[in-house]
């Protein structure tokens, strides 16, 4: 196996509340996805590339737009806090930024153990709300669980990748002072704990989920 289907949906989250452990706004927010994002490349599992946002106005709302800045392996929120500085949108000097998505690409290990490389393979959003900063990770294919996405058992992948993402999320735990909590359940699964929920299952099977890839 050396192709990963994506769900157009998470498989599973997880989610920090961090409005007692560090100050909202975006200066906090971009150190927060600093840490985290470095945290998640010593793992193997977010190679940073770029981090875009939708701007949006208060009072108003969104305004349609999105900015994607490039980015080379490791975040350096000062510059990046001057690169969102300049890449306001002119025709709207009150804008703010949104939720920022940090993406690129991580490594994964087939059921011979050997390593690949796939885009988005763990995704990870900061919100820099001026209340309550918050954070999040999600995953979008299926080695994290034990069954593929047509169902089929494969232990030999889950047993190699799913322990990685464990151990990760589990040090996010500890490096943000908070353990996170489940997202919200998709039609592709759900978080629990440090993974994903076992489906239910029928005679060895989990659920076929191809209809919606």
């Amino acid at each position: 196996m050396s192709f990963l289907m994506r769900a157009p949906e998470e498989c599973a989250s997880w989610e920090w509340e961090l409005d007692n452990i560090a100050p909202p706004g975006l200066a906090s927010a971009l150190s927060t996805a600093a840490r985290m994002s470095a945290l998640l490349r010593d793992h193997g599992l977010l190679e940073p590339s770029r981090v875009e946002w939708l701007w949006f106005v208060y009072g108003t709302g969104g305004i349609g737009i999105k900015t994607t800045l490039p980015v080379t392996g490791r975040l350096d929120p000062a510059d990046l806090a001057q690169r969102i500085e300049r890449s306001r949108p002119s025709g709207y000097p009150d804008a703010q930024v949104g939720n920022l998505t940090v993406s690129g690409r991580g490594t994964w290990l087939d059921a011979e153990g050997e390593q690949r490389h796939e885009q988005d393979l763990v995704v990870l959003s900061v919100d820099p709300d001026e209340y309550q900063l918050s954070a999040d990770v999600a995953v979008f294919h299926d080695i994290w669980g034990y069954f593929d996405f047509h169902g089929v058992p494969h232990p030999e992948i889950y047993k190699r990748n799913a322990p990685r993402l464990a151990s990760a999320l589990a040090e996010l735990d500890t490096l943000l002072g908070t353990t996170a909590v489940a997202g919200e359940a998709t039609y592709f699964g759900r978080a629990e704990g440090h993974g994903i929920e076992m489906p239910d299952v029928i005679d060895g099977r989990g659920p076929d989920l191809t209809d919606r890839l």
